[in-house]
Formats: structure tokens, sequence, C-alpha cells
């Protein structure tokens, strides 16, 4: 499963996850599993889902102007019902963060309401934002880092 902090500006416009052009999601996607942005976004969300890996935020809603996670005002932040996610699909083992945000949002508002079983069980990976807010890191440093996705997606299968 990974994990944005909430949609952006644009995403909510689009009704896409990581629907700025310049966000590395969707490329870094097409690396690893052939989910690449020249695909619909349907066809996208289905080749990730066969490889068992699906998309969501951390946030269900918040306060902020514009798109940056910095602008989130902290006292507004309700999170998504992750918990009970990972009850009904308890074949979820790992947990990827896109970004510092996501993972500070995470540990405060959803980590501390998981079960110890399901804390057991899922691996959080703290992966560094795909966002293209995010400079401080090369574009090879970030894709480096999530590499690891393939170490926890299913095997491929063919679609026919």
């Amino acid at each position: 499963l990974v994990l944005g902090t909430v949609p952006s500006v644009r995403s909510l416009e689009l009704r896409q996850s990581y629907g700025h052009r310049h966000n590395l999601f969707w490329p870094f996607m097409g690396e690893l599993f052939d989910a690449g942005p020249e695909l619909a976004y349907g066809e996208r969300i289905a080749r990730l889902q066969r490889r068992g890996i699906g998309i969501w935020d951390v946030l269900e809603r918040c306060e902020r102007r514009g798109s940056l996670d910095s602008a989130i005002v902290r006292s507004s932040e309700v999170a998504n019902d992750i918990p009970g996610l990972l009850a009904t699909l308890p074949t979820i083992r790992a947990i990827a963060l896109n970004g510092g945000k996501a993972q500070q949002a995470f540990r405060r508002l959803v980590e501390p309401r998981l079960d110890p079983a399901t804390r057991g069980r899922v691996t959080l990976l703290g992966l560094p934002s795909t966002s293209p807010a995010n400079a401080s890191m090369s574009r090879a440093t970030k894709f480096e880092c999530w590499r690891v996705l393939r170490d926890w997606a299913k095997a491929p299968r063919d679609p026919r």
C-alpha cells in the first residue's frame, strides 16, 4: 500500500492520484511495474493492482492553501481509516509512505491506532517524496529508494 499525504489541487481537479505532470510517482511506476503516465489512468491503476499495489492517502482531509504539504494546518488533519483497511485486508504486508509529511502524519495519527498484531505484520517503508517540490534529492537517488517496492509486489501475471 502506497500512502501519500493528501491529493494536490491538480490531482483533485483531475480526480487522479499524483496528477501533477512533474510528479515522479507515475514515471517510477512505469519503470518498476509498466504502469507509466503514457497509459490511461484506469489502466495504470489496474496494472498496479495486478501487482498487489494500492494507493491512498494518510489524510482524509485537512486545511491548506495550495498543494504544498508544508501548508497543511496540522490541527486540521483528519486521517483516513487505515487501521480499518488493514483489518479488512490482512494481506497488506507493507506500507510505503511517500514523503516526510506522509511519514509524520502516519506516525502521529495512524500508528498509535494500530493493534500490536497489525504492527507486527506490516512493514513501514519511508520513501522520498515524488513531488516536484522535493528538489533536495536527485531523480536517480529517489528512484533507487523507490525500487524497494519490487521486493513487496506480486510477481507479474499474464493479463490475458
